[in-house]
């Protein structure tokens, strides 16, 4: 599977931009602020129709624009072709197109065109909230499991809808807890599930996350994620309703897989309170090197692979192994950005690969070397 060529139109510092992919690496280069990471997100949308920077599809039309329009063809397994397009218009649902064809939700898209994306900002797994660990986590099994992501947007669904009701009940004083006790059944049976399956998932990714690891950083520490959840044990459905009361108070749920993070270890210690610069890097990498694996193995086929600006974040050391993995052919169709073309020349030029530079400049786009 590979991207064949991309069309931007309106979106973010692209007025209109059309680019032919080579099947093997693409790099982007040009200063910061040109347009590069524009692109990577082009095609992560195409992927998993939305955007790897902005929470709000509107944000990245451009100024004084009403809409954007991005449009990729792809070639698929036994060479079969298909064109996906995902529109944005101020005011109105986006659409994702699959040759033409309008799907009715877009997540029936998601899965289709498995992509792995490493960016500068990736340490904030390890640095930041819960959330982000979740997201990273529930969007890696949507790639996979079409059922996980349905019953994920029940689970959200129907929380949405508990809160308020919690919130009706503080304002009006009067508690209808049939409706609750409803809820409240639909959440303890999907969180089960839900978990589970992240629970299955740190299973496979264990073996894989401690192997990439040891290969990147050249080290001989333990690394492991800790899956901390309630939703496993025996008597959740019985601790998720012991928590009615709390709930009814702080007018929020406080049991459920919303409620679940995820530790990152080295030894047995959390790698944010213990693991140096360079560690930390190692583990988000090889992080990402298991997902893109564990994607190979269920596809049956390399997803795409999203590279932003590695090369100004990593040392020589990490440098080399990931670049000692590229020249393997580990990867399939490969996308980085670098705002140093000399440096990324030298580091891809020594590869058995066919490489397109493409040099980029207020959201244009010229061909520098192929």
């Amino acid at each position: 599977m590979h991207l064949k060529s991309l069309e931007l139109l309106q979106f973010k510092n692209h007025e209109k931009t059309r680019l032919q992919f080579s099947i093997e690496i693409n790099c982007f280069v040009g200063l910061n602020g040109s347009g590069k990471t524009n692109v990577l997100d082009g095609i992560h949308y195409l992927s998993l129709t939305k955007s790897a920077v902005q929470s709000s599809d509107t944000l990245n039309v451009q100024h004084e624009k009403d809409f954007f329009a991005i449009k990729g063809q792809f070639e698929l397994a036994e060479a079969k072709q298909l064109e996906v397009r995902c529109t944005v218009e101020l005011g109105k649902k986006k659409q994702i197109y699959q040759n033409g064809k309008a799907l009715a939700k877009t997540s029936e898209h998601v899965g289709l065109i498995p992509l792995v994306l490493i960016a500068p900002d990736d340490t904030e797994l390890i640095k930041g909230g819960s959330d982000g660990r979740r997201k990273f986590f529930d969007g890696l099994i949507s790639q996979l499991d079409h059922a996980y992501l349905d019953q994920l947007i029940r689970y959200h669904h129907f929380l949405k809808q508990r809160n308020a009701l919690l919130k009706k009940f503080a304002e009006t004083g009067r508690r209808d807890l049939t409706l609750l006790d409803k809820y409240d059944l639909e959440l303890i049976q999907l969180s089960v599930v839900l978990a589970g399956r992240r629970n299955e998932l740190l299973a496979e990714m264990a073996p894989l996350l401690q192997s990439h690891y040891s290969e990147i950083s050249q080290g001989q520490e333990l690394v492991s994620v800790i899956y901390e959840t309630e939703a496993l044990r025996e008597d959740f459905g019985a601790y998720f309703k012991s928590l009615r009361k709390k709930d009814l108070i702080t007018k929020n749920s406080n049991a459920g897989i919303h409620k679940d993070d995820f530790s990152f270890m080295i030894g047995e210690h959390p790698i944010r309170k213990i693991g140096s610069q360079g560690q930390q890097k190692s583990y988000i990498i090889a992080l990402k090197l298991a997902q893109f694996q564990i994607f190979e193995k269920e596809k049956g086929e390399k997803p795409i692979l999203l590279l932003d600006d590695i090369f100004d974040k990593l040392d020589d050391l990490r440098i080399a192994q990931l670049i000692k993995l590229i020249s393997q052919h580990t990867f399939g169709q490969i996308f980085l950005t670098d705002a140093r073309p000399e440096r990324s020349k030298k580091i891809l030029s020594e590869l058995n690969a066919d490489v397109v530079f493409f040099s980029m400049e207020n959201g244009g786009v010229e061909i520098i070397e192929r």
